[in-house]
């Protein structure tokens, strides 16, 4: 009788626990869900492009436990015999929590991955450039945007093979699904065009206008109300209703590189999470009045986004930092910085991910994924760098990555190799690129840089440098390496 009574007292004292310190569902499950508490078998997921990996994080002390390989580094992958992945880019899971849908860009493929063996057990071939992955709520279908077509490849989760295709505008970006699991809303990375779909139907059913072409990344809300999408190249975000008839509620200026967005329940209510690649910064709103609560400093070139299940968290995938920005979410605070692979892009946080033991079956450590040098550009005369720069180590070369702002927008330049600080000398071009109407934009080259922007010796060593101009005809100095 005695047991049997503490046992109902302490179950008593455990819902009563639970009900004080639950605020509600996260996305992408609904607002009426309960909340999931952080522990050990969660699991917090980034695709990592330039390491071709993605990394796996126990949320509950912030430690790495290890990289899935999805493929090789340059040179090995430019190989006319090379069968791994290219451009670990986008990612989505299943709602039992059980497979992880990971989208290559340069292999055109959809790897699905067991989250407790943390092996891959199927891959899907689609169409040129996919972008997102992501599940129906019914765990049915895998919506897949080819974004270097026009459609949405939708997957049998059964067969694992396309079952049908969705005619978009050029471009779809990613798409998201009402908690319902009524509407699918995809957004366009090249058109000014967001659709709505209907899942049951897979017709069209709906339009939103974007404010611009460029939209890499859209959330729905776990109310079922709102749907919020960034636009990159013009530092925006853009709000609509989640229902007919989808009617557009607010525009918001976000800031230069508007990355993703993703929403989250606490105690102080709902908000938006939208990562500024281009301030490195999170900015944080209400979605209901709209008002920016919270400015947070994460790092260099913060890009994806997810709560934990509990929204008491919020990890930042730093692009050029090779780190989870791990903010909280009722201080709007970071409380930890965890290193991660080469360039993460999607991030996923997966409640549950591991049914039984400790989940690190087949992880391998971080080894060259972990490995990148960074460096800054800056205005003659400024106080604050306009650019980050970083090198991403693959052997004996790196991939260089420049978060280029501060430009005059829609305008030609240069990024090059200077024999002087101050752009004097010899000038070798890299890449040549237009700034986005925000006066930014995202420079890559590839080369052995690292051991010629930081070589110690004064005769070898070249600074990079931004100028004006084409590469075939170039202007005035702009911005200079500051270290």
């Amino acid at each position: 009788m005695k047991s049997t009574y503490v046992a109902r007292v302490a179950l008593a004292l455990a819902t009563l626990s639970a009900s004080v310190t639950s605020w509600a569902g996260q996305i992408p499950g609904k607002l009426s869900a309960p909340d999931i508490p952080i522990t050990h078998q969660d699991r917090v997921y980034a695709a990592e492009q330039f390491s071709n990996t993605v990394s796996v994080t126990d949320p509950v002390d912030n430690h790495l436990l290890g990289i899935i390989p999805l493929g090789d580094p340059q040179p090995g992958n430019l190989s006319p015999l090379y069968k791994g992945e290219v451009l670990v880019h986008g990612m989505g899971f299943s709602p039992d929590h059980k497979t992880l849908a990971v989208v290559s860009i340069g292999t055109n493929s959809v790897s699905f991955i067991d989250t407790q063996s943390n092996t891959v057990k199927h891959k899907t071939y689609v169409g040129r450039a996919p972008h997102e992955a992501f599940y129906t709520p019914d765990g049915k279908e895998v919506w897949v945007t080819v974004r270097g077509e026009d459609y949405v490849s939708v997957i049998d989760t059964t067969t694992f093979a396309e079952k049908l295709r969705i005619k978009t505008p050029g471009g779809p970006g990613m798409q998201i699904f009402s908690p319902d699991g009524q509407y699918g809303y995809i957004c366009s990375s090249f058109n000014p065009e967001t659709v709505v779909v209907s899942v049951a139907t897979h017709t069209v059913v709906g339009h939103v206008p974007q404010a611009s072409p460029f939209c890499p990344n859209i959330a729905a809300s776990p109310d079922g109300k709102q749907v919020w999408f960034t636009l990159k190249d013009v530092g925006k975000a853009q709000v609509f209703e989640a229902t007919p008839p989808f009617r557009l509620l607010k525009t918001l200026d976000v800031g230069p590189i508007a990355n993703h967005v993703n929403l989250v329940h606490n105690a102080h209510g709902l908000f938006a999470y939208i990562t500024v690649g281009g301030s490195n910064e999170v900015k944080v709103y209400r979605t209901d009045t709209f008002e920016q609560v919270a400015t947070i400093a994460v790092g260099k070139l913060p890009h994806g986004i997810w709560p934990s299940g509990d929204g008491s968290r919020v990890y930042v995938g730093l692009e050029n930092a090779d780190a989870f920005a791990v903010i909280d979410t009722l201080t709007n605070a970071v409380i930890a910085t965890v290193p991660i692979g080469q360039a993460p892009q999607a991030v996923a946080y997966v409640p549950q991910a591991v049914a039984e033991g400790d989940g690190t079956a087949n992880l391998k450590p971080l080894g060259i994924a972990g490995q990148a040098s960074h460096l800054v550009l800056k205005a003659a005369g400024a106080s604050q760098p306009a650019t980050s720069v970083t090198l991403f180590s693959q052997g004996l070369t790196q991939v260089l990555q420049a978060a280029v702002t501060g430009l005059a927008p829609k305008q030609p330049y240069t990024l090059a190799l200077a024999d002087h600080p101050n752009g004097s000398g010899a000038l070798l071009p890299l890449a040549g690129f237009v700034t986005n109407p925000a006066g930014s934009a995202i420079v890559n080259a590839v080369g052995p840089l690292r051991q010629i922007v930081q070589n110690e010796a004064p005769a070898l060593r070249r600074y990079l440098v931004i100028l004006g101009g084409t590469p075939d005809a170039l202007g005035t100095l702009q911005q200079a390496q500051a270290d």
